[in-house]
C-alpha cells in the first residue's frame, strides 16, 4: 500500500518522471481521486472549461496514444494517461450553470449583491467569451479608450480568453499532479505530442484544445533525469515596499 504525504513534502518531492515502473501495483482510482479533486481547483468565473480524458493501461487506445506522445517513455511506460483538454466552446452552458445556481441558492444575499452576479454571467460572460466577426479588435479599442480614464481589465482579446482558459486547466493540472505524489504516486506532464493525430485518436470535439497529456505511475530511480534545477529564490521572489 502506498504512503501518503504531507503537502509539503508532495511539493518537495514532486518531479517529472519519465519511467514508471510496469509491475509495481497500481490503484487506478487513486487517480480517479485526483481529478475529482482537481476539480476544486479555482479557475476563472467558475467556467470550468476543460476536460480530463482517462486512458487506463486496460485500454485500447492507450499504446497508440503513447505512440503519438512521440514515442516518450513517459507516455509508454505509464500505467495510465491524463488528457487535459480545454472546451472554451462551452462557455454557454458553463455560464447558465452558474447563473441558476446563484438564482437559486443565495436568497440569504442582498438582492443587489444576486443581481451584480447574475449580470456577470447573463451579460459580462457573453462579451468576453462571444466570437463575431471583428470582435476581437472591437472589445481591445474598448479596453484601451475605458482604461484612458479609469483602471480597465486590458487583456480581452481572442488570444487572451484563450490564454486563459489553458491558464485554469493548468491549475487543475497542477492539483491533480500534487495530489498524485501526495498518494505516492508519481506523475508527468507532456507537450511533446500529434495534438491533430490525438484529437481524432479520441473523438475529441473540434472546437477542443489539449492543454497537456499526463502520465500516471509509480516512478522508477532512472526516471529521474538528473537533479532538480530552479534558479536562487532571490531571482524569482520579489517584495515591492
Amino acid at each position: 500500500m502506498v504512503q501518503e504525504i504531507g503537502f509539503f513534502e508532495a511539493v518537495e518531492q514532486r518531479r517529472s518522471i519519465r519511467i514508471f515502473d510496469q509491475e509495481a501495483p497500481f490503484d487506478h482510482d487513486i487517480v480517479k481521486k485526483c481529478l475529482e479533486a482537481a476539480i476544486l481547483s479555482p479557475n476563472s468565473s467558475n467556467l470550468q472549461l476543460y476536460e480530463f480524458i482517462r486512458v487506463p493501461e486496460s485500454s485500447a487506445l492507450k499504446n497508440p496514444l503513447a505512440q503519438l506522445c512521440m514515442h516518450q517513455k513517459a507516455a509508454t511506460t505509464a500505467r495510465e494517461l491524463v488528457v487535459v483538454i480545454t472546451r472554451r466552446d462551452l462557455w454557454k452552458s458553463r455560464a447558465k450553470a452558474n447563473y441558476e445556481y446563484i438564482k437559486h441558492s443565495r436568497q440569504n444575499q442582498s438582492p443587489e449583491k444576486i443581481k451584480r452576479a447574475l449580470s456577470y454571467y447573463d451579460k459580462l460572460i457573453p462579451k468576453l467569451f462571444g466570437k463575431y466577426p471583428g470582435w476581437s479588435t472591437l472589445k481591445k479599442i474598448v479596453a484601451w479608450w475605458v482604461g484612458l480614464r479609469r483602471p480597465m481589465v486590458r487583456e480581452v482579446g481572442e488570444s487572451e480568453v484563450r490564454i486563459s482558459v489553458h491558464k485554469s486547466a493548468a491549475l487543475a493540472s497542477m492539483t491533480f499532479m500534487l495530489g498524485m505524489k501526495a498518494s505516492g504516486y508519481d506523475t508527468c506532464p507532456m507537450e511533446g505530442y500529434d495534438s491533430k493525430r490525438i484529437k481524432k485518436l479520441l473523438n475529441l470535439p473540434k472546437a477542443s484544445e489539449i492543454c497537456m497529456i499526463i502520465g500516471c505511475g509509480k516512478g522508477l530511480p532512472e526516471g529521474i533525469y538528473g537533479e532538480r534545477f530552479r534558479l536562487p529564490k532571490e531571482e524569482l521572489i520579489f517584495t515591492k515596499a
